[in-house]
C-alpha cells in the first residue's frame, strides 16, 4: 500500500526544471531578432573590427536580451499563468523558481554589460544596459499594465539592438542606426497588434490593456493602417542612407507594397469576417510582418557585400 501511495506522490510531484527550461526563461525566438538585427547594425556600420571581438559582442548582446527575457517571465509569471500563449512558460508551469528567474535575470544583466564594456567599449555597454532596464522595468513592469499605448512605447527595447551593433563597431550613434532603430520602432505596433487582433480573449482574460481590449478591433485595425503608413517613409528612407542602396531599395519596396495591401485588408475587415474564417488575414499579416523585418535587414547586409558595391558602381557609371 505504501508502495502505491510513493507511486502517486512521486507521478503528481511538478517535473523537475531541465536544461532547456532554463533557455526558454531567456526568450529565444526574442533573442534570435535580437541577435540579427544586432549582427547586421555591426557588420554594416563603417570601419573593421576583429571577428573574435566582433563574435565576442554578439555573444554579450544575446546575453543581455536573455537577461532581460528572464525578468520579463519573473515579473509577468502572474498574467502569463491566465493566456494560452504563455501558460507553459517555466515559470507559470511551475518549472522555475521565481526568484531563480529574478537571479538568472540580474546575473546575466551584470556579466553582460560588463564584458561588452570591455569587450567593445563602454557607450555600446551602457546602450545594453538601458535596453535590458527599459524592458524589464519600464515596459514589462509599468507599462504593459498601464496603457493601450504599452507597445507603442515599449517598442524601444526592441529596436535598440541594431543601434548598439553599429556604436559596438564605430564608438558612436550615426544616422544610419537612428534609422534602424526607427524602422523596428514604427513596425512593432502593427505586429504586435495584429497578434492581439487574434489572441484578444487571452489579454482580456489576464486584463492586459492591449488596445483590442480597451478601444476594441475596429479601433486597433484602424490603428494598424496608419502605423504601416507612417512606417513606409522610414523603410525607404533607410536605403538612401549609407547602409542602403538599389538592392535595398528595391526589396524595401516590395515588402512595403505587400505589408500595406495587407493592413489595409485587415481595416476593411469587419468582425463577423475575422470570426468566420477565424482571423485567418490576421494570422498572415502577423507572420509576414516577421518577414518584413527579416527582408528589410537581410538587405541591409546584402548592400555590405562587395557584389551590392560592385553593383551600385554600375549605376554611378551609367550615371543612374
Amino acid at each position: 500500500m505504501s508502495d502505491i501511495r510513493a507511486e502517486i506522490a512521486q507521478q503528481t510531484q511538478p517535473a523537475e526544471a531541465g536544461f532547456g527550461d532554463y533557455v526558454l526563461l531567456l526568450k529565444p525566438r526574442v533573442m534570435s531578432l535580437v541577435v540579427f538585427t544586432a549582427l547586421v547594425g555591426l557588420l554594416v556600420a563603417p570601419g573593421a573590427l576583429h571577428p573574435v571581438e566582433a563574435l565576442a559582442a554578439i555573444v554579450f548582446i544575446a546575453l543581455g536580451a536573455g537577461a532581460a527575457g528572464a525578468l520579463n517571465m519573473w515579473w509577468d509569471a502572474d498574467i502569463d499563468r491566465q493566456m494560452r500563449r504563455t501558460a507553459r512558460r517555466p515559470v507559470p508551469a511551475g518549472l522555475v523558481a521565481p526568484g531563480e528567474a529574478l537571479a538568472l535575470g540580474l546575473g546575466l544583466s551584470l556579466i553582460s554589460v560588463a564584458m561588452l564594456g570591455l569587450a567593445a567599449n563602454w557607450l555600446a555597454a551602457g546602450l545594453l544596459a538601458f535596453t535590458i532596464f527599459f524592458y524589464a522595468v519600464v515596459y514589462t513592469m509599468w507599462l504593459k499594465r498601464a496603457t493601450p499605448q504599452n507597445i507603442v512605447i515599449g517598442g524601444a527595447a526592441g529596436a535598440f539592438p541594431p543601434m548598439i551593433g553599429w556604436v559596438v563597431a564605430t564608438g558612436h550613434v550615426g544616422i544610419e542606426a537612428v534609422l534602424m532603430f526607427a524602422l523596428i520602432f514604427m513596425w512593432t505596433p502593427p505586429h504586435f497588434w495584429a497578434l492581439a487582433l487574434f489572441m484578444n480573449d487571452d489579454y482580456t482574460r489576464a486584463r492586459v490593456p492591449m488596445l483590442t481590449v480597451t478601444h476594441g478591433r475596429r479601433v486597433t485595425r484602424a490603428h494598424v493602417i496608419v502605423y504601416t503608413l507612417a512606417l513606409v517613409p522610414v523603410a525607404l528612407g533607410a536605403g538612401l542612407t549609407s547602409i542602403g542602396g538599389p538592392v535595398y531599395l528595391a526589396v524595401a519596396l516590395a515588402l512595403n507594397a505587400v505589408f500595406v495591401a495587407g493592413a489595409l485588408r485587415l481595416w476593411r475587415r469587419d468582425e463577423a469576417q475575422a470570426e468566420a474564417d477565424r482571423y485567418r488575414a490576421e494570422k498572415r499579416f502577423f507572420t509576414f510582418s516577421l518577414l518584413y523585418l527579416f527582408g528589410h535587414f537581410a538587405a541591409f547586409l546584402a548592400e555590405a557585400t562587395p557584389w551590392a558595391a560592385a553593383f551600385r558602381a554600375q549605376f554611378t557609371f551609367w550615371g543612374l
